[in-house]
């Protein structure tokens, strides 16, 4: 057992290495991947591999949806349809104490299911709703909390860029997976809302009640949002009947986008230009990242670690139960240090297959470790998304938005907690399916 383990600790030393001289995530692994299969099988097939994988990673249909996904939520943004998700929110629950951040956390959801990106949805719903809740007398803490831990919504509404490369590289059905985050999603946005109501009703002044709108100006607002409606109506609704594929609901749902932002006279030669621009960069570092994770998952199965971690605990004697509690407290570590995907590419070589000898679902462990991923986005001492927050507002104290997302990082753990503990809420809707 030590021999895989000695070569893993090496490969993990220079891969952090790397890591430290600011190489890319996705080049670091690549160039880790490659040697240590290199010295292990010989550069001759290490050659051969990088040439397969190379071709695979690029040519894959499966990865297509990668930019399509990403062009449809910059396109979404320039047309103004996530000010309308928030609007349209906002205009049915922003008199409740507290209604403002409620409907924080719905346009945080509704945005996710457009974008995909967990800090893209941090940064573009505090632009719209961090100056309004902090007009309206909202604590500062209470408001940017509300942001940050709704941003972490991003990546669990399907459809996600992180469940599309985990299916890819768990070699699962992406609609398998997207239809088996809907129950937790939904568990996601109940927990983080009650988490509002009840910091609200211990602190009441934190959340001053706003005006409550009348029926005429609600549906003003709807008629309004018919756009939002109809973009995430149509992919979800072709996506999860069947009549689209994944790559032709993300086709489609770009092509709305396009047609709102030039519609609506907010599209540019030179925006389009930029947007375009954007998306390639972001596509291109997250192909990168993919062969990188390749080339590495060859690297460890190599050194023949997946095996023998699970002799370890096959040898320890612990509960399943015990394993995962183990393993979500050393991803929600590496989610303050490392963004979703660098933390899911690093470690899933060596630890879905434990995963899977302990007879857990793949399925319902991607659900799990996106999950728990996103919760490191939000704690201390590294949340990325609580500094996304900061950078809006400079005047809103680091420890004031940590102490902000207590309470939701309180309810993101309970609903963890939940679905380990009832595999089911994650795996009924996938099994109607088969």
């Amino acid at each position: 057992m030590s021999e895989p383990l000695v070569l893993t600790a090496l490969g993990f030393a220079g891969l952090f290495t790397l890591i430290a001289m600011r190489v890319p995530i996705g080049v670091a692994m690549g160039i880790t991947g490659f040697l240590g299969f290199g010295l292990l099988v010989g550069f001759a097939p290490a050659a051969s591999l990088f040439g397969t994988q190379s071709a695979s990673v690029f040519s894959s249909a499966d990865l297509a949806v990668i930019p399509l996904f990403l062009l449809m939520g910059s396109l979404a943004t320039v047309s103004g349809l996530s000010d309308d998700t928030y609007r349209l929110i906002s205009a049915f629950v922003g008199h409740w104490p507290g209604g403002l951040a409620c409907a924080t956390i719905g346009g945080c959801a509704g945005f996710g299911a457009i974008c995909g990106s967990s800090p893209a949805t941090a940064a573009t719903m505090g632009q719209i709703s961090l100056p309004q809740m902090l007009d309206r007398g909202y604590a500062p803490g209470l408001a940017a909390g509300t942001i940050a831990a709704g941003g972490t919504l991003g990546m669990l509404i399907p459809p996600s860029i992180v469940m599309v490369l985990y299916a890819f590289l768990a070699r699962q059905f992406v609609i398998d997976i997207f239809v088996a985050a809907l129950i937790p999603a939904v568990i996601a946005v109940v927990f983080q809302t009650l988490a509002v109501l009840i910091y609200v009703r211990l602190w009441p002044d934190a959340a001053p009640t706003g005006a409550r709108m009348t029926w005429r100006e609600r549906r003003q607002v709807v008629m309004h949002s018919w756009g939002v409606m109809v973009m995430v109506g149509a992919v979800a609704g072709g996506l999860y009947s069947g009549v689209f594929t994944v790559n032709e609901a993300a086709a489609f749902g770009m092509l709305v986008a396009l047609l709102f932002a030039i519609g609506r006279r907010k599209l540019n030669l030179n925006g389009f230009a930029r947007v375009v621009r954007e998306t390639a960069a972001n596509t291109a570092m997250i192909y990168v990242i993919i062969l990188g994770a390749s080339l590495f998952t060859y690297f460890i199965t190599a050194t023949r670690l997946p095996g023998a971690l699970s002799a370890i605990f096959d040898g320890l004697d612990l509960p399943p139960l015990m394993v995962i509690a183990v393993l979500v407290l050393m991803y929600i570590v590496l989610g303050c240090v490392f963004d979703t995907i660098s933390s899911m590419v690093i470690t899933l070589p060596f630890v879905l297959p434990v995963v899977l000898h302990l007879g857990y679902s793949p399925i319902w462990w991607g659900i799990v470790l996106i999950m728990v991923i996103e919760l490191g986005m939000i704690t201390p001492p590294i949340g990325i998304n609580v500094f996304i927050i900061h950078g809006l507002d400079r005047r809103i104290p680091l420890t004031t938005i940590f102490a902000g997302v207590t309470p939701f990082i309180i309810a993101d753990l309970l609903r963890i907690i939940v679905v380990i503990l009832f595999p089911m809420l994650a795996l009924w809707l996938p099994s109607l399916r088969h």
